[in-house]
C-alpha cells in the first residue's frame, strides 16, 4: 500500500505504468477498486496515479466530516500528492466527485493539466431540496435511485460510519447549493486545457443538459452524451476504457 500523508491525513494511492501521468480518481465513497479494470487497460501506455478521495476508499479520515470548502480543500490536497511524486503535468481524469476534482485542479493550476476527462461531473451542484433530504437519510431511507449507492455504502464502511458520511455529505452539498452550487464552473475560462465531459442520459444527477452547459463554457470543451446513467463504468465499462485511452492518445 502507498500513502500520501499530509497535516496528519492518510490519502491512498496507486501508482502504475510508464508514460504520460494520468491521475485517476473515483467518486464519493468510491474506491480505486471500482476503477480496476480501467487503471489496467491504461497503466499498458501511461503512468496511471489512482486516488481514493479524502475519506473514501482507504482514505482517511473516516468517517469523515465534510465542510463546505472540501472540493477546493481536496483538489489542494491532491495538488500536493503530484507535488510528492514530482509530477509537473498530468491527464486529469475522475468520476462525479473525482471528475469534480479533476475540473477544479485543472482550474487551480491551468498549466499542469495536459487534458481532463470526467463522466457524472458537471462543475456545478444542483440539487433538490428532496434529494438533499434523501441523501441525509441514505441509510435508512434511500431513495430508489440512491438504494445501490446506500447498499455499497453500508457494505464497504459499515452502517454506523456511513450514516455519518452521508450525513455530513448533505449537509455540505446543501451549503453549497444555498450559496449558488459553484464547484469549478465560475472558473470555467481558467480551464484552457483540452476536456471531455461525458453524461449519461438518463443521469439523475448530473443531467446532460448542466454537463453541456459545463463544456460549451471551457475554452477547449467537448461533450458526449451517451444512453446511459451516472456510473458509466459500471455500465458501459469498455466503451469507457475505449473512449479514455484515445483521448489520452490524441493529447
Amino acid at each position: 500500500m502507498t500513502w500520501y500523508e499530509p497535516d496528519g491525513q492518510r490519502i491512498y494511492y496507486e501508482d502504475a505504468g510508464r508514460g504520460d501521468a494520468v491521475v485517476l480518481m473515483p467518486g464519493w465513497g468510491g474506491s480505486v477498486v471500482d476503477l480496476r479494470r480501467l487503471h489496467a487497460e491504461l497503466a499498458a501506455g501511461f503512468r496511471v496515479i489512482a486516488v481514493d478521495l479524502p475519506g473514501s476508499g482507504r482514505s482517511q479520515p473516516q468517517p469523515r466530516r465534510y465542510p463546505p470548502t472540501y472540493y477546493l480543500d481536496d483538489a489542494r490536497l491532491l495538488l500536493g500528492l503530484l507535488d510528492e511524486l514530482g509530477v509537473e503535468v498530468a491527464h486529469l481524469v475522475g468520476f462525479s466527485d473525482g471528475g469534480e476534482e479533476a475540473l477544479l485542479i485543472a482550474a487551480l493550476q491551468p498549466a499542469r493539466a495536459l487534458s481532463v476527462l470526467t463522466w457524472g461531473a458537471a462543475g456545478q451542484i444542483v440539487a433538490s431540496p428532496e434529494s438533499l433530504r434523501g441523501l441525509a437519510d441514505l441509510l435508512d431511507d434511500p431513495p430508489d435511485e440512491l438504494k445501490p449507492l446506500a447498499a455499497y455504502l453500508a457494505e464497504n464502511y459499515g452502517v454506523a460510519e456511513a450514516r455519518i458520511m452521508a450525513s455530513s455529505w448533505a449537509a455540505a452539498m446543501t451549503a453549497i447549493i444555498e450559496t449558488g452550487g459553484d464547484v469549478s464552473r465560475s472558473r470555467a475560462a481558467q480551464i484552457t486545457c483540452p476536456a471531455l465531459l461525458i453524461a449519461g442520459t438518463g443521469d439523475p444527477f448530473c443531467p446532460p443538459d448542466l454537463v453541456r452547459q459545463m463544456a460549451d463554457a471551457l475554452p477547449r470543451g467537448r461533450f458526449v452524451e451517451i444512453d446511459g446513467g451516472h456510473d458509466l463504468h459500471l455500465s458501459h465499462g469498455r466503451w469507457l476504457a475505449a473512449t479514455i485511452a484515445g483521448w489520452l492518445g490524441d493529447h
